[in-house]
């Protein structure tokens, strides 16, 4: 098996995307142990001969696969009732959506969408910290946790959340540490499709696998000039494109365009700079700070005030980076209004 990654690493692949990378062993021990014992070689083989390689593992297991068995990078999945699945899709703790068992503390007994990003979950990111911290403080002097907009296995976010609400979800998880993975699509908010028949085994999964939308003018969105019946999967005919947004400077498309441009120019917002919590929980924002930069969100329906403690803020000696929605300042308090996200610069 390295001499196929050898095969494609001498070809210009930059690394590889290791799926179900905990089951490599069969029978393996609760710590995975042999299994980390062979990634660890691997990546021993990476850093020698290829160290500018990277690996990202289909784990969501950091403290096994950044620590023990030696991954770049560790995809934070959207397993129901974790902290991720809590931003995007609490609707799948609902009793109606269980397809693996839950344990009774993640359970859903509200019977309605909790997600955080949800402009209606009246949640707030208690949830989320409360399994993202632990493992990233365990875990971030060896590698990157990985929040993920979606992947070919879950829901895309545009089932659930308008496109106000996937602005800030993105603006949210690009911003916050590690290494942001998009999938295909979802910069344009790219819907789940329902109902699909199952392919190759995708059976509910299916929905989020079909044709990019390139060009809402062209055969089959831009995807090919084939006739219908050739392609994998239909083209949602009816769905946004990346020709309707590009023009459009307020388009979800170019709002994530804008974020990641900031990303990659602030240093501070690179994959190991610094992350400290600010402010959390029921009726409060969630504030977090990344070296001088401060980032403020509010999901929900309601305006929401953060007292900050910082004279950079009272005094009004920050510098504005980047906002969707409004923020207003008044001393040291500082009004979200609803819907809205923002990074400031102190002074």
């Amino acid at each position: 098996m390295m001499d196929v990654m050898r095969f494609w690493l001498n070809m210009g692949c930059d690394g590889f995307r290791v799926d179900m990378a905990d089951s490599l062993v069969k029978d393996d021990d609760d710590r995975k142990s042999c299994t980390c014992s062979l990634w660890k070689k691997v990546r021993a083989m990476l850093d020698k001969e290829y160290p500018e390689a990277a690996m990202v593992s289909e784990w969501s297991n950091p403290e096994l696969s950044l620590n023990d068995a030696g991954f770049h990078m560790d995809f934070y999945l959207d397993h129901a009732g974790n902290g991720y699945n809590r931003l995007f899709r609490d609707y799948e703790t609902l009793e109606k959506y269980h397809v693996f068992p839950i344990a009774e503390d993640r359970k859903n007994t509200e019977g309605r969408d909790r997600s955080y990003f949800r402009k209606d979950g009246d949640s707030d990111a208690t949830a989320f910290l409360s399994d993202y911290i632990p493992k990233y403080e365990k875990t971030k002097d060896a590698g990157y946790i990985c929040f993920m907009t979606c992947n070919h296995d879950t829901p895309r976010p545009a089932r659930t959340l308008d496109e106000t609400e996937l602005k800030i979800a993105y603006a949210t998880i690009f911003t916050l540490p590690g290494v942001p993975f998009i999938y295909y699509g979802d910069e344009i908010g790219m819907k789940y499709i329902e109902n699909l028949p199952t392919k190759e085994g995708g059976y509910t999964r299916t929905g989020s696998r079909t044709p990019m939308q390139w060009d809402g003018g062209a055969v089959n969105m831009g995807f090919s000039a084939a006739s219908k019946d050739k392609l994998y999967l239909p083209v949602d005919e009816n769905g946004p494109s990346v020709t309707g947004q590009q023009n459009d400077k307020n388009s979800l498309y170019n709002v994530v365009k804008e974020i990641l441009a900031i990303r990659g120019k602030e240093k501070e917002l690179c994959a190991d700079a610094s992350f400290e919590v600010l402010c959390s929980g029921k009726d409060k924002p969630f504030v977090y700070k990344r070296g001088s930069l401060v980032i403020m969100v509010n999901p929900g329906e309601k305006d929401i005030e953060y007292t900050a403690d910082y004279p950079a803020i009272e005094n009004g000696d920050y510098e504005e980076v980047y906002s969707i929605g409004r923020i207003e300042r008044s001393g040291s308090k500082i009004v979200l209004k609803a819907q809205s996200f923002a990074m400031i610069r102190l002074k």
